[in-house]
């Protein structure tokens, strides 16, 4: 069976794999990339005995995939096991190096290969979201024509990254990060791994896995790479065991993973306001902090805080726009990491504060009016009377000033335009502040004092 990209090693190519893995040549996570598929860790999901995607394999009838996920969690192993279990010839394409005149002859060699040996191709398409449309769209008639399988890689949603004509040939696979198991099942298997570090002769604690796991933060290749460095610096000291001080050590913590214009820009922004909103202060921090370790703007932040204050406090509190806009002032004023301070004061107080909506529920109601009447005439009574004209048309007659009546208001007066007459627009809850206002709208709506 011919496996193209994954042919198997020869004499001479065994020997320069193990070379090269000895003098460190091929970075850990690469040796240790397994090539079947009961070698793959985590994504169980999807892989477990019994899954779709588990039978497709069995049976040599792998769709065209999409594997969505965040990086190090296996989407190019798997798109390499496939192919190894299944009769295809595995070819890496990159979307960032790749050329259309390089796809135009993969393309004419599948279809020699399918025409002559009856043999499949998997073009593996990496960053995928990175081709545009007219790139993606390259694909289209080789994918329904069966003459390749296309197996595209990406961290972006496939809904906004790939284009709908490819998405709909292609079935999308979301991979999740690898759970802390996994991780250490891939950690345990690199230390005494001949290809590996078997060579090096060390050991470490489960503890001491596990804590590399979690550092790592579901990422496989990196929980490999700092392994390898760690393990490669314990060597060089002649020790043979890797302890909590090489860890500490080492210092090597795995970046938050936040793409500023992706989903997880919009689903931790989405997860901070909903903590705020559902008054859990607690949740609201622990997301704000997220945001800001991942290299959010705090500027950003503290937009999204001014809107919340009015969107989702409004008069329960009135206070509440004061704290954001001060604490945004003493943001620019402060800069980080000071300005951490206001930031997580203005969001523990809109967390909580009692919330209402009927602000915006208010200018909701009013633009709906406009929309529904266009531009209705202001009523005589509170046209402003500038001239004698004006005033001989009546502009100004029968105005009453609320202030020569008691209580600062005309009971019973509305001033809306006449075709609309009674129409209710804020309505006020009976959360904080806001009670005390419903209470005062009610009677003076009633016509009391």
């Amino acid at each position: 069976m011919r496996r193209g990209s994954i042919e198997k090693p020869t004499l001479f190519t065994a020997h320069a794999e193990r070379t090269a893995a000895r003098d460190g040549g091929i970075p850990l996570a690469e040796r240790m990339r397994p090539k079947r598929l009961e070698d793959y860790v985590g994504q169980t999901h999807v892989l477990a005995e019994g899954k779709p995607l588990t039978r497709s394999i069995a049976q040599d009838r792998v769709p065209s995939l999409i594997l969505w996920g965040p990086p190090g969690v296996g989407k190019t192993t798997l798109g390499r096991v496939i192919a190894e279990h299944t009769k295809s010839t595995f070819v890496l394409f990159s979307a960032v190096l790749g050329s259309l005149a390089e796809l135009r002859e993969i393309v004419a060699k599948a279809k020699e290969e399918r025409a002559y040996r009856g043999g499949k191709t998997l073009v593996f398409v990496d960053e995928i979201h990175r081709f545009n449309k007219a790139q993606q769209d390259a694909f289209l008639p080789h994918v329904e024509a069966g003459v390749i399988t296309l197996v595209g890689a990406t961290t972006e949603n496939p809904s906004f990254a790939v284009n709908a004509a490819l998405l709909s040939r292609c079935k999308v696979v979301r991979l999740d990060p690898l759970p802390d198991a996994a991780l250490v099942t891939l950690l345990s298997r690199a230390l005494v791994d001949p290809m590996g570090l078997g060579n090096l002769g060390l050991t470490a604690d489960a503890d001491i896995l596990e804590g590399l796991a979690r550092a790592a933060r579901g990422d496989g290749r990196r929980a490999l790479t700092v392994l390898e460095s760690i393990a490669e610096d314990v060597a060089s000291r002649g020790a043979t065991t890797i302890t909590r001080e090489d860890l500490e050590a080492d210092g090597t913590r795995a970046p938050l993973l936040h793409d500023k214009t992706g989903d997880g820009h919009y689903d931790v922004t989405s997860a901070f306001i909903k903590s705020m909103r559902g008054s859990d202060p607690d949740a609201a921090v622990y997301w704000l902090m997220r945001l800001l370790e991942a290299g959010e703007d705090p500027l950003f932040l503290l937009r999204r805080m001014v809107i919340f204050a009015s969107e989702d406090v409004g008069n329960a509190d009135p206070r509440a726009l004061v704290v954001v806009t001060s604490a945004d002032a003493a943001f620019r004023r402060l800069g980080m990491p000071e300005g951490l301070y206001p930031l997580a004061h203005a969001a523990l107080y809109l967390a909580a504060a009692p919330k209402s909506n009927a602000v915006g529920t208010a200018f909701t109601r009013a633009r709906e009016l406009i929309e529904t009447y266009g531009s209705l005439p202001v009523p005589r009574k509170l046209r402003n009377p500038v001239s004698a004209l004006a005033r001989s048309e009546g502009h100004g007659a029968d105005y009453r000033y609320a202030h020569d009546f008691e209580g600062g208001f005309v009971p019973g007066e509305r001033y809306l335009p006449d075709e609309i007459g009674e129409a209710t627009l804020y309505e006020p809850t009976n959360h904080g502040e806001e009670a005390k206002i419903a209470a005062r709208l009610a009677a003076m709506r009633n016509g009391k004092k």
